[in-house]
This record gives C-alpha cells, sequence and structure tokens, in this order.
C-alpha cells in the first residue's frame, strides 16, 4: 500500500503535471535524437553462412527475412538442455507476438532464434498460442557470435563477452540483433542491444512505469523474479 503521498487541489496538480509535461517533451527529442543516431551507426557484413532450423525447414539468415530488407532478431534464452524456456524471455515474446504482422508491413520480418531443439520450440510456442517464427541455432555458431550464449570454452574459462563487457560465463542470455539485407542480397548485421537495452521493448513494462507503485520490484529476490509464463499465474 502507499501511505502519505502528496494530495493536491486540482489547479496545483494541473501545474505539478504540466512542469513535468515539459520533462516528459524533452526526454521525447532525446530519444527522436538517440534513435537517429542508432540509425547511422556503422553496419558489419555477416561473413558466416548460418543455416537454422524452423518449420519451413532448413533456412539460411538471408532467408529469414522473407522478402523484406530488414529483420529483428530475439534471442530467446532456452538451451539444447533446458526443460523450459526462461520465464523473462517468454514475458517479452507475449509483447512483441501481436506487433509481428504489424512490422512486417514496415518491411520488417520479426522472429525468434534458440539453441534449443525445434521439436522444443514448437511445442512450446503452441502451448502459448504465439504466431511468430521460431527457430533453432542449435546447429551454428549464430548465438555465440552474437554474445547471447558462451561457448564450452568460455563457460570453462567463467567468462565471456556480454552488452560488450566481460561477465560471468553464462549458458544463454537475452537480447536483439538488427540485420539489413541489401538488393544484391548482401546481409548485414547494424544494430544489437542487450540487458536493459532490451527495457523499452516490453510494453508491459511501460505501462507499469505508468502507475503509482511503479514497477514494484524492490525487496524481490531479483527483478522479475515476480513474472510467470503467461498460463501459469495464479487468479
Amino acid at each position: 500500500m502507499i501511505e502519505n503521498h502528496r494530495i493536491v487541489p486540482h489547479k496545483d496538480w494541473m501545474a505539478a503535471r504540466k512542469r513535468f509535461l515539459a520533462k516528459e517533451k524533452e526526454f521525447t527529442r532525446l530519444r527522436d535524437e538517440l534513435s537517429q543516431a542508432r540509425r547511422e551507426l556503422p553496419w558489419e557484413r555477416v561473413e558466416k553462412d548460418y543455416v537454422f532450423d524452423g518449420p519451413d525447414g532448413k533456412e539460411t539468415l538471408a532467408q529469414l527475412f522473407a522478402g523484406r530488407s530488414q529483420l529483428i532478431v530475439y534471442h530467446f534464452m532456452y538451451g539444447p538442455k533446458a526443460e523450459n524456456p526462461c520465464k523473462s524471455c517468454s514475458f517479452w515474446a507475449d509483447n512483441f507476438e501481436r506487433n509481428v504482422v504489424h512490422l512486417a508491413h514496415r518491411d520488417v520480418a520479426m522472429i525468434a532464434v534458440s539453441r534449443a531443439p525445434l521439436a522444443k520450440l514448437e511445442a512450446f510456442k503452441k502451448r502459448m498460442g504465439w504466431t511468430f517464427k521460431w527457430v533453432s541455432s542449435a546447429g551454428n555458431d549464430f548465438n555465440f557470435d552474437f554474445h547471447v550464449s558462451a561457448t564450452p570454452e568460455e563457460m570453462a574459462k567463467g567468462e565471456f563477452q556480454y552488452n560488450y563487457a566481460p561477465i560471468e560465463a553464462a549458458s544463454e542470455m537475452p537480447g536483439i540483433s538488427v540485420f539489413y539485407k541489401d538488393a544484391k542480397g548482401g546481409v548485414f548485421h547494424t544494430y544489437s542491444c542487450y540487458a536493459r537495452g532490451l527495457d523499452m521493448m516490453n510494453a508491459a513494462y511501460q505501462y507499469l512505469d505508468l502507475v503509482p507503485k511503479g514497477r514494484d520490484e524492490e525487496g524481490l529476490s531479483h527483478t522479475m523474479a515476480w513474472v510467470r509464463y503467461r498460463d501459469r499465474y495464479e487468479a
């Protein structure tokens, strides 16, 4: 419960809200500038021929664009030996699931990639009622090259690169990577983000940031300790 919060007359509430609106507008302008700067970052050519196992059979990274020039990959934490996928990634997937069709009409394909075998991905996808494409990278180095899974050597060493810095090695971590395909079929890596960089992609969290109690995660064992698979919350 929230107790002893400041209560004011309407005119004072309006004055405070307008002062805060000025800060929100400045944040919006800065966000637009940041988004433009992100689009202006240099690209790198993807040289490896990654082949994925998906519902349409074996497909290369270039084929996953599905006729579009832009591709967003959500790096979904689901390792080859895991019984179940990451609950937090499931939370994120619930947030982008219905946006995939909208993105497709802006020349953007969006998929999820995990190292778990395709049969596991398909089973969980069916359980959740998801419609986005989910492919397995179990047979290639995609997860390792884009720094969301530690290699056996990195696990043995106890350290790998995540979010552009060394951290304690982990078998699976979340991320988002973006690619562009030109008219000649060349594929380029344009952007990747990790950790809190994924934050703004979760609409539920953005709504929670609007309410008085916010995300209300202080005192939990870890952020998102409250998260469950969508079909596992108690009424």
